[in-house]
This record gives C-alpha cells, structure tokens and sequence, in this order.
C-alpha cells in the first residue's frame, strides 16, 4: 500500500487526486489550514497547518515517512526550502505543481527545455512576494538544485472544470449572457488547457511513474480565445461584445498577448496518453451554459 501525504487536498484537482488515490488503495494524508470541508469520511488522515509556517508544518507532520509528498499548494522558494529540509530522507517522490506560467509568452509549442530550473540563478535573499511566474520558477530551481529526494514539477496550463473554483472559464460565460464587454487583447493565440479529471489522473500516474524534473502536462492539441467564445456564443445563443482592451475587471483570463502552448512529448515518451482537447472542451461549454440558463430559469 502506497503511504501519501497531499498538501493541499480538499478542492478542485487535489480532491479529485485524494479520490483516486483512495480508490487505488492508497494510504492517504491530507495538510491542510482545515477551512474547507471535506467528503472522504473516515478514508483519510487530515492534518491542519499553515503550509507557510514551518514550524507548525514540522509539527503536525511529526517523524511521518511517505512513499509519495504531492505538493499543490507551494508558491515561493520559501515554500521549496522548508519542503527540502522537511522531507529530506523521509520521501521517496516529491511531486510539485508547477505551471506554464515559468515560459513566456510567443514563440513555438513550449517544451520543458525552455525553462531550466536546474540552472536558474538563485538569489542569495529570495524575495518576500515574487509574482506568481517568478515565484514557480524559484520553486522549481529550488527542489532541483537542492532537493536530496527524486522530484517532479508538473508544468500545468490553466486547469479547467465545472468545479473550478477561479471561475475562468465561467467568467467568459457571465460576461458574454450578461452583454458585458469582453477583453481579449489577442483572439488568436494558441493556448493549451488542462481539465480537473485528467490533472488529477496524471498526477496520479506520475506517483508511480519513475519520471524526474519538469514535466509538460495538457491535453492535445490547441484553441483560441476566439474559438472559446464562438463555443460560448453557440451554446447560449448569444453574441459576445469582444474588444481588445477594457477595464481591468472585464479582462479575460485568458487575454494573452501572444501564443502559450505546450509540448508533451516528454510525458508521452514516458508512457501517458493525454486526452484530446476537443473531446471534452466544447462539452464543458456546453454543461456550464445550460447549467447557466436552468439557473436564470428558477431565479425568474
């Protein structure tokens, strides 16, 4: 039986993972603050921390050894640093969500090669709230420069889903039904996505996987920001007002200025098979639209 702890477990592709794991038989823990309830019942072991505060983090992990730490919910080389001298001969995997936000932007399909953590520049003081890309990206070259167990960065894209509790893609929806002005600064770039199902089933394949460093994670193939509303306008039989620049508050999430795709070929060499982006994008639209509408029903 596999023993694993999930920092960060209880909401959208980190319950999903808890789940699977459980199915599978795995042992699993869950860290969290202990704000958001949870529905594995008596399956798991929850332990309550800060995953900012080492000390209380050392504490309620206690000597616990573990086959397998997947970390979701580290964002700074401070984050990295405690996981180093916490999990240092107490794990024999160390899995942390990364994302696509460590490439820039423009250019061809990303592969992990553009980004070498291994040998990113280390600040002697790491800055105390880095934005979020440059705080992934010292993450990253934090565990693979200092790291003494095996460790994988998971270079996810926006991560979708009916249970995706940012709203990105919702966001679209509420805007274009409302008649809101919808900013996309660029309709054409290619974008790569990821749904909540199947970044939970990777991350589970990769705990048994023997793949090390960063690795790509989407499903196949590219759209558009353009080819997102027109899903969205079919599905709810209304126009968009689509407009390059608009306040900040009515700009898309997915406004980038150039093309952000990525490469699997890495994953795939390995042995996984990611799932095609048009088998269950233009679904998804179209359960958040009637779910949108069957709402607007019952409120009038």
């Amino acid at each position: 039986m596999q023993n694993v702890l999930i920092l960060g477990g209880t909401r959208f592709f980190g319950k999903k993972l808890a789940a699977n794991l459980l199915r599978g038989g795995a042992d699993v823990t869950i860290l969290t603050r202990g704000n958001t309830a949870d529905s594995f019942g008596p399956g798991v072991k929850r332990l309550h921390a800060d995953r900012t505060d080492a000390a209380a983090l050392r504490q309620v992990i206690g000597s616990a050894d573990y086959d397998v730490v997947y970390d979701n919910i580290c964002y700074t080389p401070q984050d990295a640093e405690q996981a180093v001298q916490l999990f240092a001969g107490r794990t024999g995997r160390y899995i942390v969500t990364s994302s696509k936000s460590v490439y820039p932007f423009g250019g061809p399909r990303k592969k992990e090669s553009n980004f070498d953590p291994y040998g990113y520049p280390l600040p002697s003081v790491y800055p105390d709230q880095p934005d979020y890309a440059e705080g992934k990206r010292l993450v990253e070259a934090v565990l693979f420069q200092k790291a003494p167990f095996p460790a994988v960065a998971v270079r996810f894209p926006i991560v979708l889903g009916p249970d995706d509790y940012t709203r990105r893609l919702h966001f679209h929806l509420e805007h274009i039904k409302q008649g809101l002005p919808l900013g996309i600064p660029n309709r054409d770039a290619l974008l790569t996505f990821i749904d909540s199902d199947e970044a939970a089933s990777f991350l589970g394949w990769l705990g048994t996987s023997a793949l090390e460093g960063p690795v790509n994670a989407c499903s196949k193939g590219e759209t558009t920001p353009g080819k997102i509303v027109s899903l969205i306008e079919e599905a709810l039989n209304k126009q968009a007002h689509v407009k390059d620049q608009t306040d900040a508050e009515h700009m898309s999430p997915f406004g980038v200025p150039e093309s952000w795709y990525m490469d699997t070929s890495k994953a795939e060499a390995a042995g996984y098979t990611f799932r095609k982006l048009d088998d269950w994008l233009p679904d998804l639209i179209r359960k958040l639209a009637a779910e949108s509408e069957e709402r607007s029903s019952i409120e009038s």
